[in-house]
């Protein structure tokens, strides 16, 4: 590791820490809005960055970039149906969220059932985030750091013991940022650090596709074109990681969740300013992950074309292309980057996962009157006990046979699909009671265990999650009807939170929906896959279609405007 590598990754890591301190050396943080939302400030450019920069770790690059290396494009399923997500999450969930002042998910989960059923969730997503997404990020983080400057080398160590030296450094760093900063904290060092990674992050496809074309982009491009165009297919086959069947079920269930259910995301809306900026952020977030392929799935591509023998297992593909292309200057820089999206998804869940144990498990259940300041206590006492476990546990992920992504997805199937059920079933009925929520919970968990690892069947996992999300879907409504509430649940407004919507929601929305049927089309047996001579006017076409379909769209929503008024619902 030279002189200049290790000044560039301390200037820029030191940068972020400094900018995190300076904006948030005044808040209150011994105060319960103040330390879990943030003090419901967030704008949403600072909501985008930290959405992104939760989501968008090694774990990811790592992991996704892996897939793309071993199965190619196929896999981006899970990124670009994220923008439908977001739709879903800035006109659906949001304003239902912020119209009830809750903050967390179980908080709407007590409201709607009971307390029983706020504590089973608050369970799942804390055994869900401590045992296996935050070990994972830690994992992919040590992983692509230990590539990056050759900490083997350097220590003259194993790679076993380089990895879980690299685990602990970042746990350490990350559970400072969570544990002492708060919510504000988290964000803003995700912003900061959202505009390196988008930079350092664009550079390795850029560079690669420069060293594939032997110093020329447009061959390089040429090359990923043309040579192994399979690779390119955004149609997955059913031997595919990501089948294409699987995007309307499985994997825009899983995304549901993890966008308008899962508390290390919503969090960060909570602590918006008003519905207007949480709108702003969640959509801004939306349009970027349509794009998000570029970073996370073309360079394990690119890797797969420049150095498919010196990538042993596919989760090593994006550590390797980054090491063999990026220039010894730069180097630094992007570790830093790396270093800044590791820290960002492990100190959003981290204080996620915190929040939820103190305001829905610890305070209702043990000490009902706490004070704010002791309740933050708490709060960082559980955050160190659980990064500690994190790491201890993150070095045997080295272990998962398909990989680390598909290892996370898998067993978060455990817990992702009963919370959305239960969750959306609140929101959709009044009288389904918390006994249907409860038992529903259990036999989901009891079938996706039986077919997934005891008596497994043929079928890709994600078809399994779309089949048991309608069977106890069906299941928890019956069971509502047969035992219902005494009394119709109407949800309560808190007051205090400006809830007129963004008044460009709905046509950034149907951009957003065409941006994401475009790209599929581009990418696809009818795009950039087809015949050679049949490109151009494929290409042509879907930009003309893309094109009618945004001016339509935009005219429709001119047209509700001009009927309703200025300001849009706030809600289908």
């Amino acid at each position: 590791m030279s002189a200049l590598t290790l000044i560039s990754f301390l200037f820029f890591t030191g940068l972020v820490a400094f900018i995190s301190w300076w904006k948030t050396r005044t808040e209150r943080l011994d105060t319960n809005t103040g330390y879990f939302l943030g003090g419901r400030s967030l704008s949403g450019v600072v909501i985008a960055g930290s959405l992104l920069l939760t989501n968008l770790s090694t774990e990811q690059l790592v992991g996704m970039n892996g897939q793309g290396f071993s199965a190619g494009l196929a896999v981006m399923g899970w990124e670009v149906t994220s923008g439908f997500t977001l739709v879903l999450m800035a006109l659906v969930f949001l304003p239902r969220y912020l119209r009830g002042g809750i903050s967390t998910v179980a908080d709407f989960l007590e409201k709607r059932y009971d307390a029983g059923t706020r504590n089973l969730i608050a369970g799942l997503f804390l055994i869900s985030l401590g045992a296996i997404f935050l070990p994972t990020v830690l994992y992919s983080g040590a992983l692509a750091l230990d590539q990056l400057f050759g900490i083997q080398a350097v220590f003259g160590v194993s790679q076993s013991t380089a990895l879980v030296l690299m685990v602990w450094a970042i746990g350490i760093i990350g559970g400072i940022y969570a544990i002492f900063g708060g919510l504000k904290a988290v964000a803003i060092s995700d912003t900061v650090n959202g505009i390196g990674l988008i930079i350092g992050g664009l550079l390795i496809p850029i560079l690669g596709l420069i060293k594939l074309g032997e110093g020329s982009i447009t061959t390089g491009m040429h090359t990923l074109v043309n040579v192994h165009p399979e690779k390119l297919n955004a149609i997955g086959d059913a031997q595919s990681p990501v089948p294409f069947g699987t995007l309307f079920c499985g994997i825009m269930l899983i995304n549901i969740f993890y966008w308008c259910t899962n508390q290390a995301i919503v969090q960060r809306t909570f602590g918006a300013k008003n519905l207007a900026e949480g709108q702003k952020g969640v959509l801004y977030a939306g349009f970027l992950k349509i794009f998000g392929p570029l970073i996370l799935v073309i360079p394990g591509i690119i890797a797969f074309h420049l150095y498919p023998d010196d990538v042993l297992k596919p989760d090593f593909a994006y550590p390797v292309l980054v090491a063999k292309i990026l220039p010894t200057y730069l180097i630094g820089f992007f570790g830093a980057v790396l270093f800044g999206a590791i820290l960002s998804s492990f100190n959003s869940a981290l204080n996620s996962a915190s929040t939820l144990f103190a305001l829905n498990l610890y305070r209702p259940i043990f000490n009902p009157e706490i004070k704010d300041k002791d309740l933050v206590r708490v709060c960082k006492i559980f955050g160190t006990l659980l990064a500690i476990f994190s790491m201890l546990v993150a070095p045997y992920i080295a272990h998962a046979p398909d990989g680390l992504f598909a290892f996370m997805k898998k067993f978060m199937g455990f817990f992702n699909i009963p919370t959305l059920i239960v969750i959306l079933v609140g929101f959709f009925t009044a009288r389904v009671s918390a006994f249907a929520a409860k038992a529903t919970i259990a036999l989901y968990m009891l079938l996706y265990g039986t077919f997934q690892f005891v008596f497994p069947v043929d079928m890709s996992f994600l078809y399994l999650l779309g089949i048991l999300f309608a069977v106890c879907t069906v299941f928890m409504l019956i069971v509502g009807k047969l035992k219902p509430h005494t009394e119709a649940y109407v949800q309560e407004v808190a007051g205090g939170i400006d809830m007129t919507p963004w008044k460009w929601a709905w046509e950034v929305s149907a951009l957003a929906v065409i941006a994401m049927v475009a790209v599929y089309a581009l990418f696809s047996p009818w795009g950039l896959i087809a015949p050679v001579e049949e490109r151009a006017g494929n290409v042509w076409t879907i930009a003309i279609v893309s094109v009618i379909a945004t001016a339509a769209a935009l005219f429709a929503c001119a047209k509700k405007r001009a009927t309703k008024g200025s300001a849009h619902s706030d809600v289908f």
